[in-house]
């Protein structure tokens, strides 16, 4: 499913009927109707992948470059050694630089692919990416070369301390303490936007609205060290209908790495979610065009939708997102664990699995320990069906072999003297066992 491509749009006015629109300084829809612009968006490496959190952020970057304008990604190389303050009750535990770097290379990978499926119009990885569209830099290479003291002098004398002790930032954390590293955060950002007007072109920052505060601080520094003007563009806080934080499953963060959070359980979370909140993520994620979403969230906003209606929904919309994230691949593995998971799907579709979405779905279906013996040679059926806890006795596994009940890896066994053996096991370590349509287990080696 490729979304559809909607040029020359106006980029305000989007943000608008899709809900995404939180603050903005005076000016800006002037700005952006003279000449196409260039605006950032900044993150920090402190997490080894980004979430569908970081996702909000990447879908504002690609709205923009939609509309005609220049993304810029700005990874806080620097900023991520102090520690962002927003949002946060405690001083936050600081990753070792080592750490850093390697989150900052992988997430730079990340966002390569997933900025480029979304201009394009592709599932990730589908297509070659295309830097041309938009620019990734790196916050450490403006302050590499700077001591404490150009720091002070150059980037401390811009704002008073009673303009920075206003800022949200700060004033929440008055009561529980804050060092100055943390309070420093809001001049790093705001000379990162100083750097960018001045060697980027960069005019306009852009974030979620916790961050308004250290965005303006960054317009304060271009007017007052550069006379220039710069703006700034917010989203609100994407939170669900409980009022619990977007991109989390009670099995914690979804992440857009694969090997952190499988295709499955990304696809998974879409059809999971509470139906009040698919018209609100149909506006803020998918990137078919406005009269489609529009008419979807009628359907589910008018209090008659059925079932299928809804259901149909949630499909589309976790198929579009699980494409453009995970690419081709990553949605055929989805759909195909889906449809194991729920009793469909054949042998082929179990054995192109790889070790860790078996695992995974160990976790997902009624999980059983594999008889030692297996490990070293065969066994009858009837022996690992009672060993294994699938069935309580010998007698009773015969019966449901002999009702047609079993199978093993999703082949029909019929013959009660049938055997099971090592090379039964995938991956040498699993084996998918179906007792009649409802009852399926994965029994692990341990």
């Amino acid at each position: 499913m490729l979304p559809t491509t909607e040029k020359n749009m106006d980029f305000i006015a989007e943000l608008q009927w899709r809900g995404m629109l939180h603050q903005l300084t005076p000016g800006i829809e002037e700005h952006l109707a003279e000449a196409p612009r260039k605006a950032y968006i900044g993150f920090d490496p402190t997490a080894p992948s980004m979430t569908i959190g970081n996702y909000v952020q990447i879908m504002l970057l690609t709205l923009w470059a939609r509309a005609g304008h220049h993304p810029v990604v700005l990874f806080g190389g620097a900023t991520g050694r102090i520690g962002d303050p927003s949002g946060k009750d405690k001083e936050r535990q600081l990753k070792t630089y080592e750490e850093l770097d390697a989150n900052l290379e992988f997430q730079r990978q990340q966002m390569l692919k997933l900025l480029s499926a979304g201009l394009k119009g592709a599932a990730a990885g589908a297509e070659e990416v295309d830097e041309a569209k938009f620019s990734v830099v790196n916050n450490y290479d403006f302050y590499k070369g700077m001591n404490a003291l150009d720091f002070l002098r150059n980037v401390g004398k811009t704002l008073t301390i009673s303009y920075m002790m206003t800022k949200d930032s700060v004033k929440n954390r008055l009561e529980t303490g804050m060092s100055f590293t943390e309070f420093s955060y809001q001049l790093l950002q705001g000379y990162d936007f100083q750097c960018l007007y001045e060697q980027e072109g960069v005019t306009i920052q852009m974030g979620g609205s916790d961050q308004w505060g250290n965005i303006t601080a960054g317009t304060e520094f271009v007017r007052r060290n550069l006379e220039g003007k710069a703006y700034a563009v917010t989203t609100p806080l994407l939170t669900k209908a409980d009022g619990s934080k977007f991109g989390k499953s009670e099995a914690g963060n979804i992440w857009l790495d694969p090997d952190m959070t499988s295709p499955y359980e990304f696809y998974q979370f879409w059809l999971r979610s509470n139906d009040a909140d698919i018209p609100t993520y149909l506006k803020y994620f998918s990137l078919r065009s406005k009269e489609e979403i529009l008419t979807d969230c009628a359907v589910l906003e008018s209090g008659i939708a059925e079932f299928r209606d809804i259901k149909a929904v949630k499909t589309s919309l976790a198929e579009e997102l699980t494409e453009r994230v995970h690419g081709t691949g990553g949605l055929a593995t989805a759909l195909s664990v889906t449809s194991l998971m729920f009793g469909k799907g054949a042998a082929d579709d179990v054995r192109a699995l790889n070790a860790k979405t078996l695992g995974f779905m160990a976790t997902e279906l009624e999980s059983r320990t594999g008889p030692t013996e297996l490990q070293s040679g065969k066994m009858s059926l009837i022996d690992f069906l009672a060993g294994a806890d699938i069935l309580t006795s010998k007698s009773e596994a015969k019966r449901a072999i002999l009702g047609n009940a079993i199978s093993i890896n999703k082949i029909k066994i019929a013959d009660v003297e049938a055997t099971v053996s090592s090379t039964d096991l995938l991956h040498g370590k699993f084996m998918m066992v179906d007792n009649g349509k409802k009852k399926r287990y994965m029994v692990v080696m341990r």
